[in-house]
């Protein structure tokens, strides 16, 4: 608690106490709070009605087993979880994530993060988010299938359009939310399609769905360099990760003139001088579903590293876009001491405490993932404006609503930094102005 205010430390030690083990869902309670103490100083309502209190408390949790069968007939069993979070702005809105370290701690960290990211887009969407411990990497498509099946023929009574939105993340795609999307139709006797978001085009998805969090990511590092009168055109970039989220980052900075010259996966990066060629990064990583390394093969100009840092690389622009806790303190010392000049996450936190200290205390523009990957969560939010109106917008028409989202929420966050005696402070911005959208929301409801 060294950077606490002493009037949010008994806040944060209630957390530690209520939910002993979580250390991520600590580490994302710990940021937020830290950049809280001139709010309730200003506001004494939001202590006197218990906010921080309420919104670091979820209005509800489930646990629940998913047994489900292999293709070789045997029942597997898995767990699975769904955090209802907060509901002061909308219905519950966050992603499931399928991956072995998936844990209630992990499920509620990302829920925390997700209600202000979601507030911050100015969408009516609350935070939610869930996951499984189910890994369906080496899995048949009909091994998935049933698992999804599974999971969805208990976690359907808890959604609908009105109450609980799920979409995707780490491990979940298209092809998931396809199987999870059937089995709730098929349950309910419903087409409901704004119940899940990230669907195919052909049953009510959103263009640009996929590319969203990426291009959001440099929408707005667009916008914090050009706050401080610099231009993303001619700089150096490093990516983090080769998912969808890395991949579309790297297009939308090559596409905006800037030379992305590395990306990585869990077994090293590459580095391509000549800068990457993302149609055959996408080919090797979406198509091919091949390691890091076949890019480095089929491509003179590139090098893999096995087992290295991608950060070692010097950039002047650095997007983390893989995990949480992906890159330390010594990578941000690495980067800092190599000229970078801005970093956004595009994953969900993953910049460690320290790191992100670094970067604020070396004076590099800092972008918490709260702001800058909220790109995906706003265009999930336009598709289910889509198809709560039974339409379908073009790819262009929505990329443009999404780069003025991203506008607006950098708009948003210099200005409550500035207000609140932070200028340029992009972490203390994106806290407060999330976090007083959805207090004085809570407040407006009465205590509920």
């Amino acid at each position: 608690m060294a950077h606490l205010d002493p009037i949010l430390e008994d806040h944060y030690a209630t957390v530690l106490a209520r939910n002993p083990g979580e250390g991520e869902f600590h580490q994302a309670v710990l940021e937020v709070l830290e950049t809280l103490a001139p709010v309730v100083t200003r506001h004494p309502e939001y202590t006197d009605q218990s906010v921080i209190e309420r919104i670091c408390e979820p209005e509800r949790q489930l646990i629940f087993r998913v047994p489900w069968v292999d293709d070789k007939g045997n029942v597997q069993v898995n767990r699975a979880f769904r955090v209802e979070f907060n509901s002061a702005l909308g219905p519950y809105k966050g992603g499931m994530r399928f991956h072995p370290s998936v844990y209630l701690g992990i499920v509620k960290f990302l829920g925390f993060e997700q209600i202000f990211k979601n507030a911050l887009t100015g969408m009516p969407i609350g935070g939610g988010k869930g996951g499984s411990d189910f890994d369906p990497k080496g899995r048949s498509d009909g091994e998935v299938m049933r698992f999804c099946q599974s999971l969805m023929t208990e976690l359907y009574r808890h959604l609908g359009e009105y109450t609980d939105v799920p979409a995707g993340d780490i491990g979940v795609g298209e092809r998931e939310i396809g199987y999870l999307f059937g089995q709730y139709k098929r349950i309910t006797n419903r087409y409901e399609s704004g119940v899940l978001t990230g669907k195919g085009l052909a049953y009510g998805g959103s263009q640009v769905r996929k590319e969203a969090t990426g291009f959001g990511t440099v929408f707005f590092t667009e916008q914090m360099l050009a706050a401080a009168n610099k231009s993303i055109s001619g700089k150096r970039v490093v990516v983090s990760g080769s998912g969808n989220v890395a991949i579309y980052a790297a297009q939308k900075a090559a596409d905006l003139g800037a030379q992305v010259v590395a990306c990585s996966d869990s077994s090293g990066y590459v580095y391509d001088g000549a800068g990457l060629d993302v149609d055959l990064l996408r080919q090797v990583k979406e198509v091919d579903r091949a390691r890091i390394s076949a890019y480095a093969d089929e491509r003179g100009s590139a090098k893999f590293v096995e087992g290295g840092s991608v950060w070692d690389v010097p950039c002047e622009v650095a997007l983390p876009c893989a995990t949480q806790n992906e890159l330390g303190v010594e990578a941000a010392r690495t980067l800092v001491a190599n000229g970078v000049l801005a970093v956004a996450e595009g994953a969900n936190m993953p910049c460690t405490p320290d790191a992100a200290h670094v970067f604020r205390d070396s004076g590099v523009l800092f972008a918490p993932g709260k702001a800058a990957n909220a790109g995906g969560v706003a265009t999930s939010a336009l598709e289910m404006q889509q198809n709560a109106s039974r339409d379908s917008w073009t790819f262009k028409h929505t990329e443009e609503r999404l780069h003025q989202i991203m506008a607006g929420i950098h708009e948003g966050c210099a200005t409550a930094a500035e207000e609140y005696g932070a200028p340029g402070d992009y972490v203390t911005g994106a806290n407060i102005a999330g976090f007083l959208k959805v207090a004085d929301a809570m407040l407006a409801h009465g205590v509920v």
